[in-house]
């Protein structure tokens, strides 16, 4: 167990830290090239079989199934090598380690996030997150359901979770009440779609972009000073 920090900050990855959305562009891009626009709707039809199937994004067992009805070996492998060597650092969004270390002078900061065990670690890694946070990184399928996992590791007098998704901050919000305080990220298209949703419990609060985080004191974070919902 870690020493308790006053303040725990814990910050998601895709489309909160990192463009995401971008990164998949690129892949259509990418299969669409070297498969064809038949293959490449191939590919994805299979990555969101698995994605339902499974509950995380897996891109690298989608492309595994895609190659079973696809001879193509010599682009097969440089899709694999684009996966594995993609430049993760070059689509972190503006001022992200900016934040990272501004909540760092703060309280603790952690990486939760979702996904699979192998591709996402090396997502954070070859971003540069991971040593942002000095490897306190967690990833688990269904990060809303490991609170008592997190809480354990980490234990805090307050939290703060900043996520591009509302409906996992309100889960986790029913889950911890007044000990947590969320931050909606309103970028990428999960927060696009998230737009005339009603959410019980709202966020605490929200921004347009993880830069606008450089304006927050820790003040801010702290009950007293919030109204739900309300834009930063």
């Amino acid at each position: 167990m870690a020493d308790p920090d006053e303040f725990l900050f814990m910050i998601d990855v895709d489309d909160t830290l990192l463009d995401n959305d971008r990164f998949a562009a690129d892949l259509t891009a990418r299969l669409e090239q070297a498969f064809g626009r038949q293959e490449r709707e191939r590919y994805w039809r299979i990555y969101d079989e698995r994605r339902e199937r499974l509950g995380y994004a897996d891109y690298l067992g989608a492309l595994q199934t895609f190659r079973l009805h696809n001879t193509d070996e010599l682009n097969l492998l440089k899709t694999s090598q684009f996966l594995l060597d993609y430049p993760f650092a070059e689509r972190l969004y503006p001022h992200a380690l900016a934040v990272v270390r501004h909540l760092r002078s703060m309280g603790g900061a952690i990486v939760l996030s979702d996904g699979d065990i192998v591709f996402q670690p090396h997502k954070i890694w070859r971003s540069g997150l991971w040593d942002a946070v000095d490897g306190r990184v967690l990833v688990y399928l269904h990060k809303e359901r490991m609170l008592d996992v997190v809480l354990r590791h980490f234990p805090a007098r307050r939290y703060v979770m900043l996520d591009d998704k509302p409906q996992l901050l309100a889960a986790m919000k029913r889950r911890l009440a007044d000990c947590l305080t969320t931050v909606f990220v309103r970028q990428g298209h999960y927060a696009a779609e998230a737009a005339n949703l009603a959410l019980d419990p709202a966020p605490d609060m929200a921004v347009d972009r993880i830069g606008d985080v450089l304006r927050f004191s820790r003040s801010d974070f702290e009950p007293a000073s919030m109204a739900p919902g309300r834009p930063r």
